[in-house]
């Protein structure tokens, strides 16, 4: 994989994704084999937007590599209060890091931040646009559970500014799959992302629903969703659709026994807790493969980038 930075998952051919999920299981199967290659290195971290998940897991994958992360700290407490510019924020910060990861509410932001530096720079997120290094974790649990080929997948909930959908989505497109889109009218995928999945694949199988009734038996796995209450620019519109699509034991009753049902997280109510323990929820399980799979992910650029290795 030969990438510079990683803002989009359009930037991944197949090869580049099976790089780096190969990578990942290594990791997976043997974590310290991979401990302390990169002892003098320094991940840079710069959220300007609320993270859980992505936030930890990149800050433990790069200490379990060995290295050291520098954190930017809240927006409240960093020169961003004093109106200081993204572009310059992400130049200080590169003299202070080997690689950075970026997350921001404005869509674009990544890829504008990345003309500005040439240290590694990956995507954590950019408001509704797109969000890669979820992707690369969302396809590495898919594979280990129902696998990449002949697969038929729904995705449900908020389509329009979900970016771990339209990251998803996209690289989906490298594989053979068939994608049913699940969502409320409001909420369905922009028409320039079905345009660009149709571009990016000749019969790339695309159907959109405003009902999961009818194709849960036929699906392998069921990526679900959060409605986003902040990316709606109207509250109004947000109560409309706020507690729809929604799975509980019940539909399971009509899925396949081998479902896979995934959740890139934080849920609300979209998913009951009564699933939790069945062998359908693989969700607490796709959180846990941000680790291996940004490990492998730094691990890859950091080594294109010159860092230190035990190879």
């Amino acid at each position: 994989m030969h990438l510079d930075h990683l803002v989009t998952s359009k930037q991944l051919s197949r090869a580049d994704i099976e790089t780096v999920l190969d990578r990942a299981a290594e990791i997976d199967a043997n974590p310290g084999a991979f401990a302390d290659r990169y002892p003098d290195s320094v991940l840079g971290l710069l959220f300007f937007e609320p993270s859980t998940r992505t936030k930890m897991s990149f800050d433990t994958a790069m200490k379990r590599l060995g290295g050291d992360i520098v954190d930017m700290g809240s927006v409240d407490s960093s020169s961003v209060k004093k109106g200081e510019t993204l572009a310059d924020t992400v130049r200080v910060i590169e003299g202070y890091a080997d690689a950075l990861v970026l997350r921001h509410p404005k869509q674009g932001a990544a890829q504008m931040a990345s003309e500005f530096v040439d240290v590694p720079l990956l995507n954590a997120g950019d408001g509704a646009g797109h969000h890669p290094t979820q992707t690369l974790l969302d396809l590495y649990t898919i594979r280990e559970n129902a696998g990449l080929e002949d697969l038929t997948i729904g995705i449900m909930g908020d389509l329009k500014y979900g970016r771990t959908v339209h990251s998803l989505a996209h690289a989906l497109t490298n594989f053979d799959v068939h994608q049913h889109f699940i969502s409320p009218e409001s909420l369905q995928l922009p028409r320039e992302v079905v345009y660009d999945l149709h571009q990016e694949q000749e019969g790339t199988q695309i159907r959109e629903h405003d009902s999961l009734e009818g194709i849960l038996p036929d699906l392998d796995v069921l990526y679900v969703t959060r409605i986003q209450r902040e990316r709606f620019p109207d509250e109004n519109e947000y109560q409309k659709v706020a507690g729809e699509y929604q799975i509980g034991p019940d539909h399971l009753e009509d899925a396949s026994d081998d479902l896979t049902i995934m959740h890139p997280l934080p849920r609300v109510d979209e998913i009951a807790p009564e699933i939790d323990d069945t062998d359908h929820a693989a969700y607490f399980e796709q959180a846990h493969n941000g680790v291996p799979v940004r490990m492998a992910l730094l691990d890859l650029l950091l080594s294109n980038a010159g860092g230190e290795t035990d190879e």
